[in-house]
């Protein structure tokens, strides 16, 4: 039985009741729902903690198993809630709600950077896209204030779903060249910013993002490096 996803449902769940389905050979817990968003797509994995009766432990991060299943993985090596457990399970919200900013806020960079992304990675404070960018940008200024005029037109962030083959036939909707979206389940989740005709952005992906644009607060783009022959690394840095 895969985990159920609560992050998916509401990003803004801070906590959830769950129940342990066991233990991988590593010391993981895996649960029936997670609240806690396990690492991927550059995304880093929550933290946060679990309590169940007679106990308490730290999570250091969540990772995904065999099986469509979460792991959170304890910060030290402790005993364990037994199976069958119910457990009350706390991310660290202002650190989950920090990498939702930065996370939407990059989706806004591919679109005042119109070009393929390489890779990338989220973090609370700094994160960062590569692009296939042959010639680095003339004029950041420029990027930086129509980066931030988006943010400020408190766009709405919303999600719709399509079938793997709805995607397979509109590939212009992938803009990640190193990452393909997770297929083979029958459908594909996609991150909308803007509604009909205030649409800016439309593109695959199974993070958590805050729900309207303002929430971000203002950015600045950092560095600008060379990352091989044609690939360029953009830093985007978060406001308090």
């Amino acid at each position: 039985m895969p985990t159920e996803l609560l992050f998916r449902d509401d990003a803004y769940l801070r906590q959830a009741q769950a129940l342990v389905l066991g233990h991988t050979p590593e010391g993981g817990i895996l649960l029936d729902r997670s609240v806690f968003y396990a690492s991927a797509g550059g995304q880093p994995g929550d933290n946060g903690e679990i309590a169940w009766e007679g106990g308490r432990l730290s999570i250091a991060t969540a990772v995904k198993v065999e099986g469509g299943l979460i792991a959170l993985v304890p910060a030290e090596a402790t005993r364990l809630p037994p199976v069958g457990a119910e457990i009350t399970q706390r991310i660290d919200w202002e650190r989950r709600h920090r990498l939702m900013r930065m996370h939407t806020a990059l989706h806004l960079l591919s679109v005042v950077i119109p070009l393929p992304v390489t890779g990338g990675q989220i973090g609370t404070d700094r994160g960062r896209l590569d692009f296939d960018m042959p010639e680095p940008p003339k004029d950041i200024a420029s990027l930086n204030a129509a980066l931030n005029l988006m943010i400020g037109r408190d766009l709405a962030v919303t999600e719709t779903w399509i079938s793997d083959d709805e995607l397979r036939a509109n590939p212009g909707l992938i803009k990640t060249m190193s990452v393909q979206p997770p297929m083979g389940q029958g459908r594909v989740r996609l991150v909308r910013i803007g509604e009909g005709a205030a649409q800016v952005d439309l593109q695959p992906c199974g993070g958590t993002h805050v729900a309207r644009t303002a929430e971000i607060g203002s950015v600045e783009i950092g560095k600008i490096e060379k990352k091989g022959r044609v690939n360029r690394r953009v830093t985007l840095l978060l406001s308090n």
